[in-house]
């Protein structure tokens, strides 16, 4: 078959991306948007081409389409879907039946719960009588219309096995049934509206965001959803934005029982909660397995917003030993119950606390002691929302810098890896800058950016990780100490001299831009013990 073009149009930056699968090469181009919007002219034919021949198709498909009848239905009536159909057949002798089905299923008819070989009948409706010499395959009238419909595959295998290309009408009864979740709520919606199957799956839980000219036929797309997906048997409807302080939102059940205890397997690890209480994604796996995979046996994570445990629970399977902390109260007491059910209660101290106040009570006690060890220190902050304000609390975390820190040897600083939500056209710059500001110091040469996923049209989260500044966490005392203690020298009778000393005398540079200040501690220090004349 011929290859198509697929044509991708976006808004960030005049991005063009078109695809060409059969030399699987891909050209992105990035123009203005004049020249953005000539090429797209340029290709309009191509497109609408492309458009004719799918309404083409979708025409000659009307025996797939559900009756018209069940346009607007609000409660499902699943007999109103039954509809009698031709589809094209092959007679196939029964003694290379299998090798040919095997030949011809790229044209093969398929559809849900129904048979795609089938027994003659003869014209009165009857079996034949040729005591089962021969079967029919049932064929996909997307593909096969005429005997000149097959590919050179295709009749290279009939020819082989001796069967003819000829082309019969079958009449096949679809009902409920057999139609995709797709085909029954494209019927049944208003036509020219988007019509979305689509879901997360949490359990046996379904959850869907319907969209508000949805909401009418939400009972039905609920019910439509249970019985097309083995397993689910709950679906629900979020029916506002998610709480910031707690990270849950309130929901609307559409179909099935109302039990919101799910169970769920993630990255080989069992998890039990609420769904109803706490925050639970599961297009997350990835991302949580990214950064579990960063982690040796003996690190330490500090888990900032911690939920149920999907950081905290593999990375104490991994042997580090976690602090993990959640605000909500039913996130803690299902991370508890996780941590118990995985058998890493041991290995993982939770906390139920605001963000802030873990960092600077439980964290700020632990850090000096981990610091000094050399398995690395990993923090962890998954509040898209707000994670990037909540760096301000490791501004000064550790007060005044110790005089042994003047050594120049750099301690066992943590690693942070925080996310957060862009609208920018730059996110990566964005979410930098927001973090910048958040810790009063430059980043700039200092972290990684990681796109996540995209939560919405024009919305990346992503997640930014970096090395806590040594400035950062000592910075709130020596700062305004080393202002103070500047000022005075400068100010004093012979300041001048000792000034040009102390900028001269540069025995350790630091690499978070502060070498003057450094060096006026460094300087007064060793002159007072008689190490500079």
């Amino acid at each position: 078959m011929t290859s198509s073009l697929s044509l991708s149009l976006t808004n960030r930056s005049g991005r063009l991306l078109f695809l060409f699968p059969k030399h699987h090469s891909c050209v992105s181009v990035s123009q203005n948007l004049n020249q953005f919007a000539r090429i797209s002219l340029q290709f309009s034919s191509v497109v609408h081409s492309q458009k004719a021949m799918t309404d083409h198709l979708q025409t000659d498909l009307g025996l797939y389409k559900p009756p018209q009848t069940v346009r607007g239905m609000t409660e499902l009536d699943r007999t109103a879907f039954s509809q009698t159909v031709s589809v094209p057949a092959i007679r196939i002798p029964t003694k290379v039946l299998n090798k040919v089905v095997k030949s011809l299923k790229k044209v093969a008819l398929q559809r849900p719960g129904l048979k795609r070989v089938v027994e003659e009948h003869n014209e009165d409706g009857n079996k034949d009588s040729s005591q089962g010499e021969h079967r029919l395959l049932l064929l996909d009238p997307n593909n096969i219309t005429s005997t000149d419909s097959f590919g050179s595959e295709e009749a290279e295998a009939l020819k082989a096995y001796g069967v003819p290309q000829e082309i019969q009408k079958y009449q096949v009864k679809l009902t409920y049934e057999n139609l995709k979740s797709e085909e029954i709520l494209r019927a049944v919606l208003p036509e020219g509206q988007d019509v979305t199957s689509g879901f997360s799956r949490v359990g046996h839980i379904a959850h869907m965001n319907l969209r508000d000219h949805q909401l009418p036929y939400r009972k039905l797309i609920g019910q439509v959803i249970i019985d097309k997906n083995p397993g689910v048997t709950c679906v629900v409807n979020k029916t506002n934005t998610i709480d910031s302080t707690y990270r849950n939102f309130q929901m609307e059940v559409l179909a099935g029982e109302s039990n919101m205890v799910a169970k769920v397997r993630e990255n080989a690890v069992l998890y039990e909660f609420d769904f109803s209480l706490v925050y639970w994604n599961p297009r997350l796996s990835t991302e949580h397995e990214r950064i579990v995979s960063l982690l040796q046996r003996g690190d330490t994570v500090v888990d900032v917003f911690a939920g149920v445990g999907p950081f905290a629970i593999p990375a104490a399977r991994r042997g580090c030993e976690v602090l993990a902390n959640d605000l909500n109260p039913e996130s803690f007491r299902w991370l508890q119950h996780n941590a118990k059910l995985n058998k890493v209660d041991r290995k993982i101290t939770s906390f139920n606390m605001d963000g802030r106040d873990f960092i600077r009570g439980p964290v700020r006690e632990r850090l000096p002691s981990l610091m000094k060890g050399s398995q690395k220190i990993h923090v962890v902050m998954n509040l898209p929302a707000l994670a990037l304000e909540f760096l301000d609390a490791f501004r000064g975390l550790l007060g005044p810098e110790p005089d042994q820190s003047l050594s120049c040897l750099d301690d066992n600083l943590p690693q942070v890896h925080c996310y957060g939500f862009s609208k920018e056209d730059d996110t990566q710059r964005d979410v930098v800058e927001r973090a910048e500001a958040s810790l009063k110091i430059s980043l700039r040469g200092q972290c990684s950016v990681h796109l996540v996923r995209n939560v919405a049209p024009n919305k990346e989260m992503m997640c930014v990780s970096f090395t806590l500044p040594r400035g950062v966490l000592y910075s709130t005392h020596t700062q305004d100490r080393g202002k103070r203690l500047s000022h005075s020298l400068v100010s004093f009778g012979s300041s001048r001299l000792l000034k040009h000393e102390i900028k001269t005398y540069t025995p350790c540079r630091s690499n978070d831009g502060r070498s003057f200040q450094r060096n006026v501690f460094l300087f007064l220090h060793r002159y007072f013990r008689g190490a500079v004349s």
